[in-house]
């Protein structure tokens, strides 16, 4: 297969084809993309432990009082809040959640898993914290919400990642990906 080829990318999404050719450092960049915001996620999920920040992370805080009414998860946001063992769960939930997928995308395994476990978070941080204002549509939770999705689109773990290897692993004489297909869609 030549170069070329490889460095094509694209397809047909509603009616509409779309396609593009990387860049010689696209590959680069987008392992860049994958350290950094799993890096971020890391240190935002260890910044939540007792043991490191001195104090124990509590949800309830933001989902009782940090939600604003305008939002349009700040009912359902709020019920959460108000059952306890609903935030003891969220409260350990959360912060293991954020070091799981910190260093899955930092060591590039499971990477289609991992970034939608971090863009499912971002929506979730995203909606809590929309206030209804059109100006404020697009704020850093979304903006981050979109990385994952990218991390995740252009199969990330594949490049000096772990995912590589994994795919490889062979069970039953058959690489792990074509024994259980839908592997394909937590690695990369």
């Amino acid at each position: 297969m030549s170069t070329q080829a490889r460095n094509e990318f694209g397809g047909r999404f509603g009616g509409v084809e779309l396609f593009g050719k990387a860049h010689s450092l696209s590959a680069l960049f987008i392992v860049t993309l994958r350290a950094a915001i799993g890096g971020m996620m890391l240190f935002a999920g260890l910044g939540k432990f007792a043991f490191i920040s001195g104090e124990a992370f509590d949800a309830s805080g933001y989902l009782v009082h940090g939600v604003d009414a305008a939002s349009p998860v700040s009912g359902l946001y709020a019920a959460m809040g108000s059952s306890a063992l609903f935030i003891e769960i969220t409260n350990v939930l959360v912060p293991v959640t954020q070091v799981l997928i910190g260093l899955a995308l930092i060591a590039g395994a499971f990477v289609r898993l991992a970034a939608f476990g971090g863009a499912l978070q971002m929506l979730m941080f995203y909606l809590g914290g929309w206030e209804g204002e059109w100006l404020a549509l697009f704020d850093s939770t979304l903006i981050y919400a979109i990385v994952f999705a990218t991390v995740a689109a252009f199969g990330a773990g594949r490049i000096l990642g772990l995912d590589a290897y994994i795919e490889k692993i062979e069970i039953g004489g058959q690489p792990l990906v074509e024994r259980f297909p839908v592997a394909r869609y937590l690695l990369g």
